[in-house]
């Protein structure tokens, strides 16, 4: 697990590209697989080994103790597992480059089967090259972004914090 969650997401972008992005046309009959689908398969093909990671290191980082206590007040064994697995939620928002490549980057409403643009694809795209009215919005997407992350970064930790009560 270890060795897969250090796979750079360039590297996933580029499997997406080679082997899902064709098979999503064949299978579906589209005429582009570059698609939100893609883009999804890739991205949860992408975070389940940091997710496991995260979620096997905390699940040792408990006390024996803990784990009977809980059990002992009426838990199950699964509301225990899901409740130390949900810190790595914060990596899948920030991955752009392999989400770029596989989504067809194109600025359309989200529709399944079409291209898509992401807001974390657009401001690593169009950074470089912007002035102006666009660059200010491009900074306020990425202050969207972040306002998101912490909301749901205090959420996590208020419903953790709120649960050890």
């Amino acid at each position: 697990v270890s060795l897969l969650a250090g796979i750079p997401s360039v590297v996933y972008g580029l499997v997406g590209m080679l082997v899902l992005v064709p098979g999503i046309r064949k299978l579906f009959h589209v005429p582009d697989g570059a698609s939100l689908l893609a883009a999804m398969i890739v991205l949860a093909i992408m975070i389940l080994p940091s997710i496991i990671k995260v979620s096997v290191n905390a699940l040792d980082a408990v006390p024996k103790e803990y784990e009977d206590a809980s059990l002992a007040l009426g838990a199950t064994p699964v509301e225990t597992w899901f409740r130390v697995s949900a810190p790595g939620v914060g990596r899948a928002i920030g991955e752009a480059m392999a989400v770029m490549m596989v989504s067809g980057n194109a600025p359309n409403l989200p529709s399944l089967f079409q291209s898509v643009r992401f807001l974390t694809t657009a401001v690593a795209s169009e950074m470089s090259y912007a002035s102006g009215l666009q660059r200010q919005a491009l900074f306020s997407i990425a202050l969207v972004l972040y306002l998101f992350i912490m909301l749901i970064n205090a959420a996590l930790n208020f419903f953790l914090k709120r649960k050890k009560e």
